[in-house]
């Protein structure tokens, strides 16, 4: 059975996002410290919430692990990522770890 980790960034009144630097810097860092435990790695950006409703998140990144195991030493690698994260947003991102099951 394989597990994901999901961050999603929430789009707030009060908040910014710097896509730029996610993309390049921000998951350049994710592919070092966590990628290598992961069979899967992506980003989204957020567009659209349904038909014609604004986004609610900024973007979703989505990894995918084959283990409990990987997705366990992905988590324990995840320091200098997590530390990252003020230098392209301010908004407090939410953490989804669940059993992939389709």
């Amino acid at each position: 059975m394989a597990f994901s980790l999901q961050v999603l960034y929430p789009i707030r009144p009060d908040t910014t996002f710097d896509y730029a630097y996610y993309a390049e810097k921000h998951m350049a860092l994710v592919a070092e410290h966590m990628g290598p435990h992961a069979s899967q790695v992506q980003a989204t950006k957020g567009m659209a919430g349904g038909p014609d409703a604004p986004p609610e998140f900024y973007a979703v990144a989505t990894m995918v692990f084959e283990t409990k195991g990987q997705l366990e030493a992905a988590l324990a690698a995840a320091g200098p990522v997590t530390a990252d994260i003020p230098n392209y947003t301010n908004t407090r991102p939410q953490l989804l770890i669940g059993e992939v099951i389709c």
